[in-house]
């Protein structure tokens, strides 16, 4: 049980460390902009401030994980020798970008969405620029943490569906949190508050199926292509290819009256059952796709 109690601590130290370091934060924040005039500080929300201290432990608290999960080297975290694995890359970022590319094609084909291409030749570079510099930053940093740290080091003390099953719930669950509204007043529990918001969409029914569900079989696809494949390649491409889509749907689309988003879901695309649909054919084609050098499970 030494992986589960290490990822329970991991957990406790990232989330509630993050809501208790959050206010001393903001009113560090909103000191400098008054003293140092540094007015990009000025105003900041209180819902960004939480995220950027959770994501600050979980940063500082990954090394320690890793060592307590039993992972010691590059290669035991899925980045293995990086000759002859570019076009595993691009063969991930090909089906990642396809698959979502379907749905977004099947959203406006069916009337549920229209293009929204009117936009100028500067907003438009800049998404690209920023959407692509997304892709290129997150899917290595996630993949690397959720597929190579966590799902990894599971699965030297279980049986690997277990640890990919455990792993792609964590994956889910971090990334299906609310942005709630910010307080007006910001006291030391006022993290607490925030986490207790951000968590507010596992009451509701219709957000947990299908968004959840999407969530979590995505990172079951993601974790089965490092399984089969041994390293991470292919799953920082096909991450990458999502996360292209996953920023530019809300952009280059927009909803139209009559629509059924518990069908189609909303500008996140990834919360509708079109996505379900997809994704499970994105497993399909993981499970059955022939990886070279595959390698079995630590």
């Amino acid at each position: 049980m030494q992986p589960l109690r290490a990822l329970l601590v991991y957990l406790v130290w990232a989330f509630a460390g993050g809501a208790l370091l959050a206010p001393w934060l903001y009113h560090a924040a909103a000191w400098a902009a008054t003293t140092f005039g540094w007015v990009g500080l000025a105003g900041v929300p209180f819902h960004r401030i939480v995220n950027r201290s959770l994501l600050a432990l979980a940063l500082l608290g990954l090394w320690p994980l890793l060592r307590q999960l039993g992972v010691r080297s590059r290669q035991e975290l899925g980045l293995t020798n990086p000759n002859g694995e570019w076009a595993r890359l691009g063969a991930g970022f090909a089906a990642g970008f396809g698959a979502l590319a379907c749905v977004v094609g099947l959203t406006v084909t069916l009337g549920a969405r229209s293009l929204d291409l009117e936009h100028d030749l500067a907003d438009f570079s800049r998404h690209l620029f920023n959407a692509g510099l997304a892709a290129v930053v997150v899917s290595p940093l996630e993949e690397l943490l959720f597929r190579g740290a966590l799902f990894g080091g599971l699965r030297k003390a279980h049986a690997w569906p277990v640890a990919l099953a455990i792993s792609s719930a964590v994956y889910a669950l971090v990334h299906f949190f609310a942005r709630p509204a910010s307080p007006t007043a910001v006291a030391w529990y006022s993290g607490f508050v925030q986490l207790a918001g951000m968590v507010r969409g596992f009451l509701e029914l219709g957000q947990l199926a299908p968004g959840f569900l999407n969530l979590t079989l995505a990172g079951v696809i993601l974790g089965l292509a490092y399984q089969r494949s041994g390293s991470l390649y292919f799953s920082i491409g096909l991450h990458a290819g999502w996360i292209f889509w996953l920023k530019s749907y809300g952009f280059m689309t927009r909803e139209l009256p009559a629509t059924h988003p518990w069908l189609w879901g909303s500008s996140k695309l990834i919360d509708g059952w079109g996505a379900l649909a997809v994704l499970g054919v994105t497993l399909g084609f993981v499970a059955r796709h022939h990886f070279k050098r595959e390698e079995p499970a630590s």
